[in-house]
């Protein structure tokens, strides 16, 4: 792919569900939109300033550090009848074995050069059927162990 100038289009950023990590990848189907939030835990830690500190109040300071990370995937669509891609029945099928999924996020055109990828569950998933509106559904990824995150690729640069 050649690395393109100026401004990422949110429309070429997708995102593909597998049922196995050497599965078959299908984007999620007719995506309106999806957010990758990173997440890091952390834990403060207060100690009292050494015993030759002179100063009052010296140990109001924390240190901090992070104890974990986590990354959470949320996309909506518009449901879709004879859903190609991986629309909202393909989902709740998964959603309701309660196994893991695969996810990998990529600039379009560039399946094979994701950079997010690993195992998630799905926390979430709801659809709305609102009168005289195109029916919709909104599901949540949570992963569940080690992401890969390949951050050369993030924004199509370095991808192959």
């Amino acid at each position: 792919m050649a690395t393109s100038t100026g401004y990422v289009n949110g429309s070429d950023l997708l995102v593909s569900v597998a049922g196995t990590s050497t599965g078959t990848y299908k984007a999620i189907g007719h995506c309106t939109t999806h957010t990758c939030s990173f997440s890091s835990e952390t834990k403060d830690r207060a100690v009292k300033p050494a015993a030759s500190t002179t100063t009052l109040g010296a140990g109001l300071w924390k240190d901090k550090s992070v104890s974990g990370l986590s990354v959470q995937i949320k996309a909506d669509g518009l449901r879709y009848y004879a859903e190609a891609e991986e629309g909202f029945g393909a989902l709740l099928g998964k959603w309701e074995t309660g196994a893991k999924v695969y996810l990998r996020a990529f600039v379009r055109s560039n399946d094979s050069a994701p950079y997010l990828s690993g195992a998630f569950i799905i926390s979430s998933l709801e659809h709305t059927g609102a009168a005289g509106d195109d029916a919709t559904y909104s599901v949540t990824f949570d992963n569940a162990g080690e992401v890969t995150i390949d951050n050369a690729k993030v924004d199509g640069v370095g991808a192959s």
